[in-house]
């Protein structure tokens, strides 16, 4: 059984909240963050710079939430205090990354560039280096905001196991498959 519920919160010093009617509003100089949380549960100060999550009972369903509300929170203060970033790798010959403003604009082996709209909470920039695979790097203070760009540009061109191409993170590897071979 997990036990990430019962660990406690550390505050950072610029981030300041308020817990009203089952709403946590955390806020601070990058930006803010609400998260609606389910009737029972209470978060609760337990020193100068440390919150609790208490449940409302030992049920299946609260110890599950628990734990995800937990996260949730502490991926939030995480956010606003440090703030999250993403690296992309473009790998294939003449896949291509610029940006101008929050508009992406991918080359990546098709009959047509695609261009996405990135909202404004991510900040996107692009790397292109002689020698090295395009960069795309992603900046934000919402976790989950980033995590779902982050899919969508890697759903453009999904690793290919064959050949190698693909769009992955910065480090992640990807399987290679042996093709066929002639027989004779």
């Amino acid at each position: 059984m997990s036990r990430i519920g019962l660990s406690p919160i550390t505050l950072p010093n610029e981030v300041e909240y308020t817990f009203e009617q089952s709403v946590l509003n955390v806020k601070s100089s990058k930006g803010n963050l609400s998260l609606k949380i389910d009737a029972g549960f209470t978060i609760i100060k337990d020193n100068d710079n440390t919150i609790l999550i208490k449940r409302p009972n030992d049920s299946k369903d609260s110890k599950s939430k628990h734990g995800l509300y937990r996260s949730l929170i502490a991926n939030m203060f995480e956010g606003l205090s440090k703030g999250f970033k993403h690296e992309l790798e473009l790998h294939g010959v003449g896949y291509r990354a610029s940006n101008s403003g929050q508009k992406l604009d991918l080359s990546l082996g098709y009959s047509h560039n695609i261009v996405l709209e990135i909202c404004n909470e991510v900040k996107v920039t692009t790397q292109t280096e002689k020698g090295q695979n395009p960069k795309i790097i992603l900046e934000s203070f919402d976790k989950e905001l980033i995590g779902a760009v982050s899919a969508k540009i890697k759903s453009f061109r999904k690793h290919d196991p064959y050949k190698g191409k693909g769009i992955r993170f910065v480090g992640e590897r990807g399987i290679r498959k042996a093709g066929k071979t002639a027989s004779s």
